[in-house]
């Protein structure tokens, strides 16, 4: 199957990226979740890299630890029951993973941002928007206070306000004076979406985690969402980790897609080579659940059984009990997650 998709013109997909490249390096991450029933493996040894102004999707069912990793990169595990038992997070040559929680303060959201996927839930109902993303401000202010000595006084809150009515006007939304003295509930759903992405942009992080961003909003709203995300990528010197389960979506915005199943990246590879060339089997099962437009096709092809009980340990490939090219080897041990060209990973023994 074949897509329009937007790429990203400014980085050649061929070129590998070095250890001082990256602003983000994921290494076999591995999350858990104790509960009554038993320990859920919700991310089970990820590895990735995101560079600087580039924009990577992880896709996949729901269930398949996307929300966990982000989480996970930012420090906002619930824990308990959550746990990170393996791996690293580096962040500009800087492993997350050793910081305590007073420490990890220092880096999120100065450092690295997110917006949740419904924002209603996120933005304090009895507060003006201006007000909460004026007090984003303040925080990034008194933050870099702390890192830096003689860095001079913080804004005035006039300053501020007058930052808050910029960052709303660069989100692009009219009226930018009258929108600061709302309220969330005041707002369409598309409006308080932007009004997140401007309170996390505020905070200037280098590295946005937006998970979900689109899932409440109609389709026009939706489309202008993910082409706003992606030209302030450019005009705010950021990079974006975008969770979706969504393809399509993926594919309008994204540099690079990463297809998670089971808690484990099945398959990675640049926006364009995964839509042109997808080479796991749940990758293109993916692919044929999204419409296509064509009154040719009465019915969409779902990816048969159902998605796995992570409370169970496998030893086998995950994808093995719904896989229609299912082999022996495949319920004896896991695939490695193996290059199969210039920057396509893919767990799978059909191509070793």
């Amino acid at each position: 199957m074949h897509l329009e998709t937007l790429s990203n013109p400014r980085i050649s997909p061929n070129s590998a990226p070095t250890l001082t490249d990256n602003i983000l390096e994921v290494n076999d991450l591995t999350v858990n979740y104790e509960s009554s029933r038993g320990t859920v493996h919700a991310v089970d040894s990820v590895s990735f890299a995101i560079e600087p102004r580039r924009l990577v999707a992880v896709v996949g069912e729901s269930g398949s630890g996307k929300s966990t990793l982000g989480l996970a990169i930012i420090g906002l595990l619930p824990t308990p029951p959550a746990k990170q038992i393996a791996g690293t997070v580096v962040y500009k040559d800087t492993n997350l993973s050793n910081l305590d929680r007073e420490q990890m303060r220092g880096y999120r959201g100065t450092e690295i941002a997110m917006i949740f996927q419904e924002p209603i839930t996120s933005l304090n109902p009895v507060y003006k928007v201006g007000t909460q993303i004026e007090e984003a401000i303040a925080i990034r202010e008194s933050r870099k206070t702390e890192k830096v000595s003689n860095s001079g006084p913080l804004s005035t809150k006039y300053d501020r306000h007058d930052e808050v009515i910029a960052s709303l006007k660069r989100v692009r939304i009219p009226d930018s004076e009258n929108v600061a003295e709302r309220y969330p509930f005041e707002l369409s759903g598309g409006m308080r979406q932007r009004v997140m992405i401007a309170m996390a942009l505020a905070q200037k992080p280098s590295l946005l985690i937006a998970d979900e961003p689109t899932t409440a909003l109609d389709v026009t709203t939706q489309a202008e969402v993910l082409k706003l995300m992606r030209n302030l990528m450019d005009e705010v010197d950021t990079s974006i980790l975008l969770i979706t389960h969504d393809l399509a979506v993926a594919s309008q915005v994204a540099d690079r897609i990463a297809v998670m199943y089971g808690g484990q990246i099945v398959e990675e590879a640049e926006v364009n080579e995964l839509f042109n060339q997808p080479l796991h089997p749940y990758t293109n099962g993916l692919l044929a659940c999204i419409p296509t437009g064509s009154k040719k096709i009465a019915k969409l092809k779902p990816i048969q059984g159902s998605v796995l009980d992570l409370r169970e340990t496998y030893n086998y490939c995950k994808f093995a009990p719904r896989c229609p090219f299912v082999m022996d080897k495949c319920w004896k041990t896991k695939p490695p997650l193996h290059e199969t060209g210039p920057e396509h990973r893919v767990a799978c023994y059909l191509h070793e």
